[in-house]
């Protein structure tokens, strides 16, 4: 079973990691993270100052507990039962080189309109306007797969030629022949859109498979931006 590696968009060859690049990841994450913003508006947003990186994805997808678990703690970001809880773009930092970016959760239908369209409008602002802004992140529940909401943030995140990755996520309550066929599956849809990056990575934040690497995934493009 592949929950500890981030795998090619072939499905076939786990991306490797050099011991040092687990490492860098290990002491990145290991720092003191603490929240330093919310923005509901773009006149809100901090000032850009070294690497972004954003997690985005559907509701309940589990960003707030893999942020919580790549940081080494427990309620940096909030997690919550409710979909919609997370309104604003929230900024964590340890270090001026890099800062994480919960986005609000997409795809709940039963969330009011405007608040809706609110936050669609403030994410693809963001999305176009943050020159710092270096991968989105997009979560993807893997006991689902990839939906229609997923399709169309991947299509925002192409037509604003941001790189992205897809994350799998809640891994441990996958059989892994059914962990197989998702990743088969989402690894055929991004090979058809150039701002997707070619690896998948396969995580789950309960058992913490998978955040070594993709610790190190981080750590690596923070180097290369470097």
């Amino acid at each position: 079973m592949r929950t500890a590696l981030a795998v090619g968009a072939d499905g076939d060859a786990p991306m490797p990691f050099s011991s040092a690049e687990i490492e860098a990841g290990r002491k990145l994450f290991a720092a003191d993270w603490q929240f330093v913003a919310a923005a509901g508006t773009l006149e809100r947003l901090p000032p850009m100052r070294g690497v972004e990186i954003a997690f985005a994805g559907r509701s309940n997808v589990g960003k707030s507990s893999l942020i919580n678990a790549l940081t080494g703690r427990k309620a940096l970001a909030r997690t919550s039962h409710t979909p919609g809880r997370t309104q604003e773009l929230i900024f964590f930092q340890a270090t001026p080189a890099l800062a994480l970016v919960d986005m609000p959760g997409y795809g709940y239908a039963e969330a009011p309109k405007a608040k809706v369209a609110a936050w669609t409008a403030l994410i693809h602002d963001y999305l176009a306007g943050r020159a710092n802004l270096a991968r989105v992140y997009v979560l993807i529940d893997a006991r689902h797969g990839l939906k229609d909401a997923d399709a169309d943030v991947l299509k925002t995140l192409g037509v604003a030629a941001v790189s992205y990755q897809i994350v799998l996520t809640k891994a441990d309550q996958v059989k892994p022949a059914e962990l197989e066929k998702k990743i088969s599956e989402t690894a055929a849809v991004i090979q058809k859109r150039a701002a997707a990056f070619p690896e998948i990575i396969v995580t789950s934040s309960r058992e913490g498979s998978g955040l070594p690497e993709f610790r190190a995934a981080i750590a690596r493009l923070l180097k290369e931006r470097a």
